[in-house]
């Protein structure tokens, strides 16, 4: 995964949204994360050095004084709405997993440049996928024309249409929260 972006939105009270992409898919992944970790990783990405170390850059230095490194990190686990994930650190030769929020995580990966991992299990959950653009004029042109057809949208379909435009317009806060209203209304 990549990180596509954060966001943040007035209502959020001071959360903000990461949104990481898949390197070769198109799946999206909105996790909201507190403003002190957006910033932390906000900073690291814009390669702004704060004066002190941040908490992040004294975990990246006492990972390091201890010989080790970060070889990846693993958002592995979503229940009851909570990501989790795992740090996973070699040092010699023995791989060490520490148990992290993903806001974390991700921090510190950006701080090694190391890769950020999401289970598929999770994507499939979590993740918003967004349509492909058509690579070629043909593909474009190549799209099936269907009589439209007057009926009443269930709330379903409102949600879904919801969840397609917040997507197009990039609001990924609105899109996760749709996505849990459409998982709830499916699990019932």
């Amino acid at each position: 995964m990549e990180i596509l972006g954060l966001s943040t939105s007035p209502s959020s009270g001071g959360a903000y949204a990461l949104i990481l992409s898949e390197a070769s898919g198109n799946r999206r992944l909105p996790i909201i994360i507190g403003s002190f970790e957006a910033q932390a990783i906000a900073l690291e990405l814009e390669n702004i050095k704060p004066p002190r170390p941040m908490t992040h850059d004294l975990l990246k230095n006492f990972v390091l004084s201890v010989n080790a490194e970060v070889q990846h990190i693993h958002i592995n686990d979503l229940s009851d709405g909570t990501f989790y994930a795992q740090i996973v650190l070699q040092r010699e030769g023995e791989t060490i997993e520490i148990d992290a929020r993903p806001s974390d995580a991700i921090a510190l990966a950006v701080r090694f440049g190391t890769d950020i991992y999401v289970n598929d299990t999770v994507l499939n959950e979590a993740g918003i996928s967004t349509e492909p653009e058509p690579s070629t004029l043909e593909e474009a042109l190549n799209v099936e024309h269907k009589e439209p057809v007057e009926q009443e949208l269930s709330r379903l379909d409102e949600l879904q249409e919801a969840l397609k435009q917040a997507i197009e317009s990039e609001n990924y806060e609105k899109a996760a929260k749709l996505r849990d209203s459409i998982q709830k209304l499916k699990a019932n």
